[in-house]
C-alpha cells in the first residue's frame, strides 16, 4: 500500500500544480452538501450543478489565470457568456465522469488518499509530511484541506477511468514503421521566390478605384468612441495603509491560534506487515495471523534484529528493504487501528498484533518528535500582517456598498465617494471603447464608462469590481463619438493598399506561369538558392501548407515541382532534388514512437468513450446559464 505514493507522484503533481478542480477523506459528505443550496445551472442524470459550484469553478479559473497572467489578466474576460459556458460545460463533465466511475466501483480509500497527501513534497518538511506546512500551503490557496482532500480524491478516482481507455491504446508494429518513415522521410529541395516589388512599377490604381473601395468598406475607416474620464479606485490592500494592528490584538490572536504556529507531535516508527485482504475468506485470514504471531514470536525474542526480520517478512513493498522504516508521520496520517497503536507506544516498544483492512501489522516505535511551538515574538510580524489584512478586508467590506451608493446617489461628482475612502481622484488618458488594457481599464470598466447613461447625462458610473475587492467609478471629462474618417484622409492608405494588390495579382500570375514552364520540362530563367534539405517538422522559412504540397508531390521522375502564395511577399517556387528514406528502423525509435501512437489511440478512445457517455446521460443546461451571474 505504501508504494501507491510513488506511483501516483507525477499525478499528485499535476493535481497540485492545478487545485482548480470543483471536486471528497474527511468530512466528505459535508463538503458536497455545502453546495446543495441555490439555483440549479445543469443536471446531469438527475444531479444538480448549482449556482455555487459554477461560481466557485469561476472564481478559481479566475485565480488561476491571474497566477499564470499578472498584471496582463483582465478579470473581465470571465464576464464572457462563452466563457462561462464553457466553464459549466467543464463541470457536466466532471459530474459526468463522477457518475460513470461510481456506477463502475472505481474509488480511492481513504488510507490510499492519506499516503498520497503524506508523499507530495510541498507538504513535506525535512522530507516528512508535516501537518502545518500542509495546511500553510492550502491557506495559500485559499484552500481547506476538507476541499483539497474532496477534490484531490475525486481527482485520483476518475483519472482510474481515464487510465483505463488513455494506458491502452493500440499501435500495431506496421502502422509504427509507416508513421516513422512518414514523419521522418526527408526532401533535397531549392527555393527560388517572385517578389511582389518589382510588379509595383505596373501596378495602376484611379480615384474612382479609391472612392469605390471607401464606399465598400466604411467599418475599415470608423474610429470608436474614445473617452477621458476622471476616475477613483480603492482595494483592500490600498486599506491596509489605515490600519494597525495592536500588541494585545496579535497576543489575542498567537494565543486562540496555537496550531498556526507550532508542529504537532510527528512518531517514526517501523512495522511488519503480513497482508490479508479484507474480503478474504476467514481461513486465509487465520492462516496471516498465525504466521504473524510466529513473527511476533522471534521479534520478542529478539528485539534488535526488527529491520532484519522486516526485511525477511514483511509483505509491504514500501518498507520492506528499508527494514520496515515509514519515517516521521503525525497523528491521524496512519489507518485508524495502525495510528492508534503507535501513539501508545514509548520508544523501542513492539506493540501487539494490529489488524487494519491490509492486514497483521507488528510495530516498533522509533522515536518521537515533541510538539514545537514558534514564540510570540517570532510570529508577531505575521500575524501583525494577517490581522491587518483581515481589517482591511472588513473595512473593504464596510465601504464598497456605501461607496457605491454615494457614486449613485451623488452623481455628478466623485469627490464625496473619493473622501469616503481617503483615496484621490485621478486622470485617463484617452480611452477607446472595446480596447481594454492594464488595471484599472479592464473590459468591465470599459463598459461601465462607456455606459449610455455615464455618456449623455455626464452621469457617475457604477462602481464595478475590477480585481477581487477593488473597484472603480468614473466620470466623463471629454467625449469623441465613433465617426468614420473622411475618404480624403485614408486615400493614401487605400492607393497603397490597391497598388499592393494588384501587384500581389501580378507576382501571382507570373508564379503560375513559371511553374507551369518547369512542370513541362522547360527551363525559364530563374535564380534558385542552395539545396538544403527539409522535412515534416523541420522546415524553416516555409510555411506549413507549402511544406504540405512539398511532401504530397509524386516523386516518380525528379525534379518535382510546387508553387505558392506566401502573402503580401509575392509566390514561392520549390524545387524537389531528391527524398531520403528514413536509416533502418531501431528497436528503441520504435517503441518511442508506439508509445507516443499508443497515447494518440488511447487519447482517442477516451475521448469517444466521453461522446458515448454524453450521448446515453440525461444532461439538462440551462439556456445561457453562464450569462446570468454578472
Amino acid at each position: 500500500m505504501f508504494d501507491f505514493v510513488r506511483e501516483k507522484k507525477r499525478l499528485v503533481q499535476f493535481v497540485l500544480l492545478l487545485i482548480i478542480l470543483p471536486f471528497a477523506f474527511w468530512g466528505v459528505d459535508s463538503y458536497n452538501k455545502s453546495g446543495s443550496g441555490g439555483e440549479s445551472l445543469a443536471t446531469v442524470d438527475g444531479e444538480k450543478i448549482r449556482q455555487q459550484e459554477f461560481d466557485n469553478a469561476l472564481r478559481q479559473q479566475q485565480d488561476r489565470l491571474r497566477e499564470s497572467m499578472g498584471e496582463q489578466f483582465d478579470p473581465a474576460v470571465l464576464d464572457k457568456p462563452e466563457i462561462k459556458h464553457s466553464i459549466l460545460e467543464n463541470l457536466v463533465g466532471q459530474h459526468l465522469l463522477t457518475s460513470q466511475a461510481r456506477a463502475v466501483g472505481l474509488a480511492v480509500s481513504d488510507e490510499q488518499l492519506a499516503q498520497v497527501i503524506a508523499g507530495i513534497e510541498a507538504f513535506q518538511k525535512d522530507g516528512k509530511f508535516d501537518k502545518q506546512t500542509y495546511e500553510t500551503a492550502l491557506r495559500t490557496q485559499n484552500m481547506t484541506p476538507l476541499i483539497f482532500e474532496a477534490r484531490l480524491k475525486q481527482e485520483l478516482g476518475l483519472r482510474q477511468l481515464a487510465d483505463a481507455y488513455t494506458q491502452n491504446g493500440y499501435a500495431s508494429k506496421t502502422a509504427t514503421d509507416n508513421l516513422i518513415r512518414l514523419n521522418e522521410q526527408q526532401r533535397v529541395i531549392s527555393v527560388t521566390q517572385i517578389p511582389v516589388a518589382p510588379f509595383l512599377k505596373q501596378a495602376a490604381v484611379d480615384e474612382p478605384a479609391i472612392k469605390s473601395y471607401y464606399e465598400k468598406n466604411q467599418k475599415e475607416f470608423q474610429t470608436p468612441e474614445q473617452m477621458r474620464v476622471e476616475y477613483v479606485t480603492f482595494s483592500a490592500e490600498e486599506l491596509q495603509a489605515q490600519v494597525t494592528a495592536s500588541d494585545d490584538e496579535i497576543k489575542k490572536y498567537y494565543e486562540e491560534h496555537q496550531s498556526e504556529f507550532g508542529t504537532q507531535e510527528q512518531r517514526q516508527a517501523a512495522h511488519i506487515l503480513i497482508s490479508v485482504a479484507a474480503q478474504a475468506s476467514d481461513a486465509d485470514k487465520q492462516a496471516a495471523k498465525a504466521k504473524a504471531e510466529q513473527v511476533l514470536q522471534q521479534v520478542r525474542q529478539a528485539p534488535a534484529k526488527f529491520a532484519e526480520l522486516a526485511k525477511q517478512y514483511s509483505q509491504d513493498p514500501g518498507s520492506a528493504t528499508n527494514g520496515g522504516d515509514l519515517g516521521m508521520f503525525g497523528r491521524g496520517m496512519m489507518v485508524k487501528a495502525f495510528d492508534e497503536s503507535v501513539f501508545q507506544l514509548k520508544p523501542g516498544e513492539i506493540s501487539d498484533l494490529v489488524q487494519s483492512e491490509f492486514g497483521f501489522h507488528i510495530i516498533r516505535l522509533v522515536a518521537v518528535k515533541p510538539a514545537k511551538i514558534q514564540a510570540l515574538d517570532e510570529a508577531k510580524s505575521i500575524i501583525a500582517q494577517k490581522l491587518m489584512l483581515q481589517k482591511a478586508n472588513d473595512k473593504f467590506a464596510e465601504l464598497a456598498e456605501k461607496f457605491s451608493n454615494m457614486v449613485y446617489e451623488q452623481s455628478d461628482t466623485l469627490k464625496p465617494a473619493a473622501e469616503l475612502v481617503k483615496m484621490p481622484v485621478q486622470q485617463s488618458a484617452w480611452l477607446i471603447k472595446g480596447q481594454a488594457g492594464a488595471t484599472p481599464w479592464t473590459d468591465k470598466a470599459l463598459q461601465a464608462v462607456f455606459a449610455e447613461d455615464v455618456v449623455k447625462n455626464k452621469r457617475n458610473s457604477a462602481a464595478v469590481e475590477i480585481a477581487p475587492n477593488t473597484l472603480l467609478a468614473a466620470r466623463v471629462l471629454e467625449y469623441k463619438p465613433a465617426s468614420t474618417r473622411p475618404m480624403a484622409e485614408v486615400s493614401d492608405s487605400i492607393r497603397q493598399k490597391l497598388l499592393q494588390q494588384q501587384a500581389l495579382e501580378l507576382a501571382l500570375k507570373q508564379g503560375q506561369s513559371v511553374l507551369a514552364q518547369l512542370q513541362k520540362g522547360e527551363k525559364p530563367s530563374v535564380e534558385w538558392k542552395p539545396v538544403r534539405t527539409i522535412s515534416r517538422g523541420q522546415h524553416e522559412g516555409l510555411d506549413n501548407e507549402l511544406v504540405r504540397k512539398v511532401f504530397q508531390l509524386k516523386t516518380d521522375s525528379l525534379p518535382a515541382y510546387v508553387g505558392a502564395s506566401d502573402g503580401q511577399v509575392g509566390y514561392t517556387l520549390v524545387r524537389v532534388d531528391a527524398v531520403k528514406e528514413t536509416d533502418a528502423i531501431d528497436e528503441d525509435k520504435r517503441a518511442r514512437y508506439m508509445q507516443q501512437l499508443r497515447q494518440l489511440v488511447g487519447s482517442e478512445l477516451f475521448q469517444a468513450y466521453l461522446a458515448d457517455a454524453k450521448k446515453h446521460a440525461d444532461i439538462n443546461i440551462k439556456a445561457f446559464a453562464a450569462e446570468d451571474k454578472k
